[in-house]
């Protein structure tokens, strides 16, 4: 009789729960459990994307931890997908794909002639290799160069179901808006372009026009199913965010729409457009600049048409800086918050740390979330936890949304939110380096 009580209790105590949320106008959190994807001969590698087949896609460490190699995780098995000849390979925007094609970059063995580091160099292990880099295509176990704009490198990043991949190449034009090392090495002019759907095809997409003059370089970031295009424009920088990303754009139907910033002059960069047209990103508040250098200080948007304008995500309770990656059809979005360097998703117009939906007694402390399908399953990076802290074993993840949860994990949830497990500087730095430095400039990481 008693047990009987209690399970009427308890059956209650959830359906009184579920109900508050709602009449408070919130569904009840997903829960999710993290599972550990492993690494290659290294102690650390990312799922940077998800398409919707579940293949987990990014990079992972090689032995020592100085070189990396695309990499793709399908149901529980690892796969190196090798390099064009050069030490590194990778994955990092948006593949859409469910017929088995991956697009990344890789370096090859010819050595640049120009001493350029290119974007490439801000992604991988060791800062400098001296190795051009070029995007690539991967199908049924081949890897496919794309071509540039007649210069030495390319980068090849988002990619639709149609087989079009986007990116940003070189030309042969000695773009003045360059920075000169030691700031930058950066020497040749780089634009938007479209690869495919056949391999040898790119095609030059337009940069942004101010005052009649078009901006001199950029990059197209994501594609959806619908050929809808998002990227940035500006000057040539050091061919990775900052000022090159000086206007965050959407190519449709032949014309560039601008979409604004949350007030910065820098660093207003998409991410990632679903098939509604919906784009997530990260775009520099007021005052990034100060006595002409730019300081970044940017937050994690979202955009909508219906809208016309990004609305600020925030950023997690304690930090100031997020990044906005992946977003799917149900506009889920997910992505990091710094300096905290926890995963976060956004849903219902509230943001959360990802670790706060995961089980108490979960080993994995997830750092980023670089991709989410249209299922809702997570992948990005971790670290094992030992002792209440993390350790150097940072693997990448794959979080899948879990139904079986109680009240009482809900009511877990505003206490494991400010919990902080401690994230020893060597991880915190790795983490910063491939988001923030990585993706968008050394002042970022030297700043925080």
């Amino acid at each position: 009789m008693k047990s009987r009580i209690v399970i009427c209790m308890t059956t209650m105590a959830l359906l009184l729960a579920a109900l508050a949320l709602r009449l408070a106008g919130q569904e009840p959190p997903q829960h999710y459990r993290a599972i550990n994807l492993g690494n290659l001969s290294g102690t650390a590698s990312e799922g940077n994307t998800i398409n919707n087949i579940g293949w987990a896609i990014g990079a992972a460490d090689l032995a020592g931890n100085t070189t990396e190699h695309a990499t793709v995780w399908i149901y529980g098995l690892r796969f190196d997908l090798g390099t064009l000849g050069g030490p590194n390979s990778d994955v990092q925007w948006p593949n859409k794909n469910d017929h088995g094609q991956v697009a990344g970059f890789s370096e090859t063995a010819e050595l640049n002639p120009l001493n350029e580091s290119w974007s490439c160099t801000a992604f991988i292990p060791t800062l400098a290799t001296g190795h051009n880099c070029v995007g690539f295509v991967w199908q049924f176990g081949v890897m496919t160069a794309l071509p540039t704009l007649g210069g030495f490198n390319g980068f090849a990043a988002g990619e639709n179901n149609l087989g079009q991949i986007v990116g940003w190449a070189e030309t042969t034009v000695h773009d003045a808006t360059c920075v000169a090392p030691p700031a930058g090495t950066q020497v040749l002019q780089f634009l938007p372009v479209v690869y495919g759907p056949g391999v040898g095809q790119i095609q030059q997409l337009p940069t942004f026009v101010s005052n009649g003059i078009p901006d001199p370089d950029g990059a197209a970031t994501a594609i959806n199913d619908n050929g809808q295009i998002v990227g940035i424009s500006g000057t040539c920088d050091v061919a990775v965010g900052a000022f090159t990303a000086m206007h965050a754009l959407l190519w449709q139907n032949g014309t560039i729409t601008n979409l604004g910033s949350l007030g910065g002059q820098g660093w207003n960069t998409p991410m990632a457009i679903n098939k509604r047209g919906d784009i997530v990103g990260f775009s520099d508040l007021a005052g990034d600049v100060t006595g002409g250098t730019l300081n970044a200080n940017f937050h994690a948007f979202i955009w909508t048409k219906e809208s016309g304008k990004m609305t600020d995500i925030g950023v997690l309770p304690g930090d100031n800086i997020s990044e906005a990656l992946d977003i799917n059809d149900q506009g889920q979005v997910v992505g990091v918050s710094f300096p905290s360097g926890h995963a976060f998703i956004y849903e219902n117009n509230k943001i959360r740390d990802l670790n706060s939906l995961l089980p108490k007694d979960s080993p994995l402390l997830l750092l980023f979330a670089g991709g989410i399908n249209d299922r809702g399953e997570i992948t990005g990076e971790a670290c094992v936890i030992a002792n209440g802290t993390c350790t150097t074993d940072q693997p990448a993840f794959l979080a899948i949304p879990d139904g079986d949860f109680s009240a009482d994990a809900w009511a877990e949830d505003a206490n494991k939110e400010t919990a902080r497990i401690t994230v020893p500087d060597s991880v915190h730095q790795k983490v910063m380096r491939k988001l923030a430095f990585g993706h968008f400039g050394p002042e970022l990481a030297r700043s925080q």
